[in-house]
């Protein structure tokens, strides 16, 4: 058994990670913290873990040492902390943006501010097990990745390293659930703004960007991304349209093998691509609480374009299942414990 804690334990990454953690036959949950809540339970704010939990929430200066600390802190934070919590855990699972780019001038162009700890910024493995699994294994600090980033990361990463498509022409369309504002609430989230509402708040320039050119820049490779956002009426779940364009005539079959040789031994990578049904495509709906990221495409030859829809939770692939894969790996345990929830049908 490992010793685990939970650093910002109280919002929605925090809860879901706290599921996923009392699942898991090697972990002990030792400590959570709250910036807010100090000394209140943990099930007051994540009340589908009555009667599996009676943790309470600690001040975050009160922390002691554990074999694996998960940091689940705002952008910005988890920086100033990060002397303290490498002193205090062997392994360090960072689910925020603090350390996910490895440049500092990237940080300062897409998060406006100055970075306070740049010299861990290459320090931390960007913590995608199907892209870094041998440097996770390896690693004792990993940065999870976003969760827009992790699913358009994944849905791409065949076709650029295959050499299928134009790299200068990649357009992403993802549409996001009320979940990834997090639970602190505002004007926008409000029930009377919120609901019904299919609303573009991001239309270019969106963060997530610098992660997703990151990683996808590799043997020369070096793609241009645009993203727009749009919130829509779901609580959790994250689906990315991701148009690109063929750099030739390419048959299905070309695709089909691209796929399977990257991802053909996934344990979370499913390629959803059906000729009949109307889940015929990935879809957010039937991931909710698993860790799968499905991911279908669909040629159009009028224009010579290729059509990738990848889907997860972001929840769980996108934030705090992906961590337990990566803590998984770092301590030598089967990748998939505690995560082999397949979902509910119908929801």
């Amino acid at each position: 058994m490992i010793t685990v804690s939970v650093v910002g334990g109280s919002g929605y990454a925090g809860g879901e990670l706290l599921r996923l953690l009392l699942q898991h036959p090697k972990v002990k949950i030792k400590e959570v913290t709250s910036r807010r809540y100090v000394g209140e339970s943990v099930t007051l704010h994540h009340p589908n873990l009555r009667g599996q939990t009676d943790l309470y929430y600690k001040n975050i200066d009160k922390l002691s040492s554990c074999d694996v600390l998960f940091i689940s802190l705002p952008n910005g934070v988890s920086m100033n902390y990060m002397d303290k919590f490498t002193k205090l855990a062997k392994y360090v699972i960072d689910l925020g943006a603090d350390f996910r780019l490895n440049s500092e001038s990237s940080w300062s162009k897409w998060y406006k501010t100055e970075h306070q700890k740049p010299d861990f910024l290459n320090k931390f493995v960007y913590g995608v097990p199907e892209l870094h699994r041998n440097e996770i294994i390896k690693a004792k600090l990993v940065a999870g990745p976003g969760c827009e980033a992790i699913v358009t990361i994944l849905s791409l990463f065949p076709v650029v390293k295959h050499k299928l498509i134009n790299l200068d022409k990649i357009i992403i369309d993802a549409k996001m659930g009320s979940s990834q504002s997090g639970s602190k609430g505002t004007d926008s989230s409000h029930h009377p703004e919120r609901s019904g509402v299919v609303r573009t708040y991001m239309p270019s320039g969106h963060r997530h960007t610098a992660e997703i050119e990151q990683e996808l820049s590799f043997a020369g490779f070096n793609p241009k991304v645009s993203i727009t956002a749009t919130a829509i009426e779901m609580v959790r779940g994250l689906l990315v349209t991701i148009h690109t364009f063929l750099n030739k005539y390419i048959e299905e079959k070309d695709i089909w093998q691209a796929y399977r040789t990257e991802f053909a031994k996934e344990p979370f990578i499913r390629i959803v691509k059906m000729k009949s049904g109307f889940y015929r495509f990935p879809e957010p709906k039937i991931l909710q609480g698993t860790n799968y990221c499905d991911i279908g495409f669909e040629i159009d030859k009028y224009t010579n374009r290729l059509v990738i829809i990848g889907a997860i939770d972001n929840l769980t692939k996108g934030t705090a299942g992906n961590a337990v894969q990566c803590m998984n790996l770092m301590c030598g345990y089967d990748e998939k414990l505690s995560l082999e929830f397949t979902g509910l049908h119908p929801i």
